[in-house]
């Protein structure tokens, strides 16, 4: 196996054609799918389905090409920094759940580091794209929850990827909502009382099971139900429709904003936030740093 057969595998995924990236490598179509066919016999699995429309990824190609990914781009920053001279910046990406102190604790490791030497990427996702980001490589470490209901199909999921989970704080269940809403000052809120309100939920697209939900009680049978895509949304939806969403009751105000509360939920259920990370690969420096933003909300974390 050499880095031109890992090149030439992530053209052809990344252009989902052979032809084209046959043009894009400046080499003949049969010498390209020459090359990949050694490289599917060497390794043992086939990287790509072939149709008459066209190429895709096997499930097995998947996971290949972030392993390919990351060799290719460990060489390119051995070649510029050692060959070449040049001054490329190193990566570091997270993904996560919509959890705004995810976010703050990103931007804090940001501004410790700078921004002169590496190159940052945060992304608030769906839940599994978060776990297929950590398992491709496209980010470092993952951030999202377990409970109870989802903890088996999700740690089968992290075994089958070869991703270990980590826990870091335990919640208790926090209504979240504007502090303009009648049920703000309550000092507890039961869930049926908010049968009359919007319960707000994170779209999850094709991935759309209650495992993968990012709000707890996801098979609740809501009276009122609103799905959005983005935090941003779903706070103008608390505020105009006096809308909701059950959280882990950590609020940021320095993201957010003074003008939303969180309301114990009277339930015994509990979550536990926790990072995702590729089995047996160790953490950068930013990754430990991250880690570590993230540790200080262990205090607010409300039982």
């Amino acid at each position: 196996m050499t880095l031109n057969q890992l090149n030439y595998a992530i053209t052809v995924a990344n252009a989902n054609s052979m032809n084209e990236a046959a043009r894009s490598l400046f080499i003949s179509q049969p010498s390209l799918s020459t090359a990949i066919k050694e490289l599917e016999e060497e390794i043992g699995i086939e990287l790509f389905h072939r149709t008459n429309r066209g190429i895709s990824l096997t499930p097995e190609g998947e996971e290949f090409m972030g392993y390919a990914r990351q060799v290719t781009e460990q060489y390119r920053l051995i070649e510029s920094r050692y060959i070449s001279k040049e001054k490329i910046k190193k990566k570091f990406g997270v993904s996560t759940q919509h959890y705004t102190f995810a976010v703050n604790a990103f931007v804090e490791m940001v501004k410790q580091f700078g921004m002169d030497e590496y190159e940052f990427a945060i992304h608030e996702t769906k839940t599994y794209d978060v776990i297929e980001d950590v398992k491709n490589f496209k980010s470092e470490i993952g951030i999202l929850y377990l409970n109870d209901f989802n903890r088996k199909v999700l740690t089968k999921l992290f075994h089958e990827y070869d991703l270990e989970f980590h826990e870091l704080l335990d919640c208790g269940i926090y209504v979240y909502m504007w502090k303009g809403h009648p049920l703000a000052d309550k000092g507890e809120i039961a869930l049926e009382e908010l049968d009359e309100y919007p319960c707000l939920s994170f779209e999850q697209g094709t991935y759309n099971s209650f495992y993968f939900a990012e709000e707890v009680l996801s098979t609740y049978d809501y009276k009122r139900l609103i799905k959005a895509n983005d935090r941003a949304t779903l706070l103008n939806l608390m505020v105009g429709l006096k809308g909701y969403t059950l959280c882990s009751g950590i609020i940021c105000e320095e993201l957010n904003g003074p003008d939303y509360c969180a309301v114990k939920l009277k339930s015994d259920e509990t979550m536990t936030i926790g990072y995702l990370v590729r089995k047996g690969v160790a953490l950068s420096e930013l990754g430990q740093k991250y880690l570590e933003e993230i540790a200080k909300y262990k205090d607010k974390a409300m039982g």
